[in-house]
């Protein structure tokens, strides 16, 4: 039973990921409920998610080739560090203390995910930032992600809109790539570390690509708004259940 949750909640990540985002929502309570310990189920979850991020950049370098007047390698940069910085950082919280942040970070991941859209909307229409701006939002956006991750492809969609870009796709291709790279180099102090429980990885990995490949023609059949909706309601679930269970 242990490994046929783990099996199905990376499929629907890796599926949720690759049209909506929002697998984190999956991976990380499974692992949790499997018994791994806080800390390592967030470590784990994020090398089991990793690989597709990096494997949808590849999949939008047309759209990252064209870019013009957008320093690319200097926002890879600034979100490797703050990608490493975030992992350090939970490397270094004691479990105790993040099994108290796991219901708070769900619920600000689900918020964000939730209202995230209006709101980047909203302040796209009254704003906008210079690269020197872009470069300090995005680092702490990458030290977030690094830590947890939740909702930080709505943040980058956001900060991106702010800083001028209009090219939907573009966005998207530069949101995977910096994903990928802050988990990549996250990744790399996980397993430095010791904080990655290698079964469960292997299971949740191959799982979530497969997944991956299946939300490309589940994002033909089933409108955006409705896997929204159910991202939001599991989000809304397992910040329920964490709340309960540190209760």
């Amino acid at each position: 039973m242990t490994v046929l949750l783990l099996v199905v909640s990376a499929f629907l990540a890796g599926a949720l990921n690759a049209v909506a985002g929002g697998g984190s929502f999956l991976t990380f309570p499974a692992l949790v409920m499997a018994g791994v310990p806080p800390v390592n189920a967030n470590a784990t979850s994020t090398v089991a998610v990793a690989p597709g991020a990096l494997a949808s950049a590849y999949g939008y370098r047309k759209e990252l080739r064209a870019l013009s007047n957008f320093n690319l390698p200097a926002v890879v940069g600034i979100s490797l560090v703050g990608g490493l910085i975030g992992a350090l950082l939970l490397l270094w919280t004691p479990q105790p203390v993040f099994a108290a942040l796991v219901p708070w970070l769900l619920l600000f991941a689900t918020v964000l995910f939730a209202f995230g859209p209006p709101i980047s909307a909203w302040v796209r229409k009254r704003f906008r930032m210079g690269l020197p701006t872009l470069l300090s939002v995005q680092f702490v956006i990458a030290i977030y992600g690094g830590y947890f991750g939740g909702g930080i492809g709505i943040l980058m969609l956001a900060t991106l809109g702010v800083f001028g870009l209009t090219n939907l796709h573009a966005m998207n291709g530069i949101k995977v790539l910096l994903s990928g790279c802050l988990n990549a180099v996250a990744v790399v102090a996980f397993v430095a570390g010791g904080a990655v429980y290698w079964t469960e990885a292997i299971i949740m990995t191959g799982a979530c690509v497969a997944g991956g490949y299946a939300g490309a023609a589940l994002a033909r059949r089933i409108p955006p708004p409705v896997l929204r909706k159910f991202v939001i309601a599991v989000g809304l679930a397992m910040t329920a259940y964490f709340f309960w269970k540190a209760a």
